[in-house]
């Protein structure tokens, strides 16, 4: 049975972000983030990462540090800290590649999704906040939204009510992602599954 993504609604407590991309492998999405090829850790938990780096300094960046790992056919970097995801998203998708980042925020502001593909931020916008759509192709995933009852045919209204919980409606949203894309990420990958980690910010201590 597939994981899928829509159970990361449920992750209170983890508000790190997510990159997904098809066409590379787990080392060269860490490379494409701003890691060192030859440098990544022995491979560690999540417990383990959010020690390595001090992830806010005042008046710059922070350390930002991903665990990598691939599932379904897509490659994937857990992020930590100050990363990179959301800066590197076109670059990330250079020469063919496909990508995804997901950035799970609560109700205000919403978590948001960005797709990129062949160098170009594709299209994006948040949970919840649908109708208000962006990118080179802001309307891509648009028949998606509607067969998946998120938006009305109109392409301007929710399809659901206001009084709907977020959670609910974030749900829906990712399961359109998941099923549009082919998502899917193991809950262990964020519990006690380890995965090799590299530095693509700041000076965090990659020593574990």
């Amino acid at each position: 049975m597939r994981d899928g993504i829509r159970w990361l609604v449920d992750l209170e407590h983890w508000m790190s972000s997510v990159v997904f991309a098809r066409g590379i492998s787990a080392q060269e999405l860490a490379v494409r983030m701003g890691g060192d090829r030859d440098a990544a850790t022995e491979p560690i938990t999540d417990a383990e990462a959010w020690g390595l780096g001090e992830w806010y300094r005042p008046g710059e960046h922070g350390d930002g540090v991903v665990r990598v790992g691939e599932q379904e056919g897509w490659a994937f970097a857990l992020e930590y800290g100050d990363s990179t995801g959301g800066d590197r998203l076109a670059e990330i998708s250079q020469k063919g590649v496909e990508a995804v980042h997901y950035v799970p925020m609560q109700e205000h502001p919403p978590a948001t999704v960005f797709h990129a593909r062949d160098g170009v931020e594709v299209c994006g916008f948040g949970l919840r906040e649908e109708v208000w759509r962006w990118g080179r192709e802001p309307d891509l995933l648009l028949p998606d939204l509607i067969s998946g009852h998120v938006l009305q045919p109109d392409g301007k209204t929710r399809g659901a009510p206001e009084t709907e919980h977020y959670t609910d409606a974030y749900r829906r949203t990712l399961g359109v992602i998941e099923q549009r894309f082919g998502l899917s990420l193991s809950p262990a990958y964020l519990k006690e599954v380890r995965l090799p980690a590299y530095a693509v910010r700041g000076t965090p201590d990659m020593h574990v």
